[in-house]
């Protein structure tokens, strides 16, 4: 049986933990929702919720549901773990081996609309600075020197 646990993040607020260790590969826990349509996924985002996860141009998952123990899962430009769908399920997938106590984090891939209104704090060393996809990092403005 797969454990985790929600507690503080040094990411953002709350964070998943794994309680032991996931060789890489392992489906740790699938991310659960109410299906929505595009027109409903894009009134829910202007409400504030944050846990739609975008699955084509018709169809998002409103993970907000307290039974989606996967939406407390942090983003990070260098995650531990990837999303894989296999047919209607969202699986969270440890990319690398995980230890006992690391939080689990994965790429939310944002595009570039509005991505200054997310900045990243997951402290990876290869952290572009936002909430955004990788495909996206070569587009940034250089950071400008202190004058």
């Amino acid at each position: 049986m797969i454990q985790v646990w929600v507690g503080p993040s040094q990411i953002a607020g709350q964070g998943l933990f794994a309680v032991q260790a996931f060789a890489p590969g392992t489906r740790i826990l699938p991310y659960i929702g109410e299906k929505i349509t595009a027109p409903e996924r894009a009134r829910r985002l202007a409400a504030g919720n944050t846990y739609i996860f975008h699955l084509n141009y018709r169809y998002a998952l409103d993970g907000q549901t307290l039974a989606n123990t996967a939406r407390y899962i942090n983003h990070s430009c260098d995650p531990n773990c990837v999303v894989e769908q296999d047919a209607a399920i969202l699986w969270i997938v440890a990319r690398r081996p995980i230890r006992p106590g690391e939080e689990l984090s994965f790429q939310y891939g944002y595009d570039l609309q509005h991505y200054r209104d997310n900045p990243c704090h997951c402290g990876a060393s290869t952290c572009c600075g936002y909430i955004l996809a990788p495909q996206y990092w070569p587009l940034l403005a250089p950071p400008r020197a202190a004058s």
